[in-house]
């Protein structure tokens, strides 16, 4: 069962009174017409899901989903989904919106694991394209947010060309970004559950020891402690110069 505090926490979430990440939907999308779009009938209701369940997202289900907190892993098989085929791999987090290409393409589909305990709000497919219609801030914020999305794709996911330190530092302070919360013990550090080191290889198209080496090197420079599945991240600032500077 959640926490008094955690419930705390989902309720300013749910209300707007808690800063959304940076470039998300939420983040983008005023709240007064969040809370109105909470006010809608049927009233939207906040679901659950339990580490590695699956998001209903296939073409059979007409939903998006807005995640208010919690951390997802989405994958795409642009050459087809047969043994060894190449993948792509994006995490999404706090405040986003995802399953976007059902408002154009209701066939589209897309493999969506939650890596914690997610909590999200879903939408139908028609009744997100109403409130658009009537609320063009709908709109504009997910646009802006996708565009901010797909800015931030480029820089974390796509730099192969850069020494594998700086994008594995890069993916962490990212996460941290898009899922972090604080450290219930003490305010200074910030906490990513979910993820694994596998799914970092992933979805850089590293090897796995070469994330596990890196991930060492940041342990040994007391910027982040790694455990299963769970990220702490000591030093955010010192983190952002790694992953903006190789060492």
């Amino acid at each position: 069962m959640p926490s008094a505090a955690e419930n705390s926490r989902l309720t300013d979430l749910l209300l707007g009174h808690q800063a959304m990440p940076d470039g998300s939907f939420l983040q983008r999308l005023p709240t007064q017409v969040w809370q109105a779009m909470l006010q809608t009938e049927p009233r939207p209701r906040a679901r659950v899901f339990a580490q590695d369940e699956l998001l209903p997202l296939g073409a059979e289900f007409p939903i998006v989903y807005i995640v208010i907190e919690g951390c997802v892993r989405q994958d795409r098989y642009p050459l087809g989904d047969g043994k060894g085929i190449p993948t792509v791999t994006r995490f999404r987090g706090i405040g986003e919106l995802v399953g976007e290409a059902k408002l154009i393409s209701p066939d589209s589909s897309v493999a969506t694991r939650c890596l914690s305990q997610t909590v999200v709000i879903p939408w139908s497919v028609r009744s997100m394209n109403l409130v658009q219609g009537r609320a063009p801030e709908v709109q504009l914020a997910l646009l802006r947010s996708l565009e901010d999305r797909n800015r931030s794709d480029e820089l974390v996911y796509t730099m192969s060309a850069r020494p594998p330190f700086e994008r594995v530092a890069r993916l962490i302070s990212h996460l941290a970004d898009i899922a972090g919360v604080p450290d219930p013990r003490t305010s200074n550090c910030t906490v990513v559950i979910g993820p694994s080191q596998k799914d970092m290889a992933a979805a850089l198209q590293l090897g796995l020891s070469t994330v596990e080496n890196e991930i060492r090197t940041l342990r040994r420079h007391r910027v982040v402690d790694a455990r299963y599945r769970k990220f702490v991240v000591r030093d955010l600032e010192a983190l952002r110069r790694f992953a903006a500077h190789a060492v």
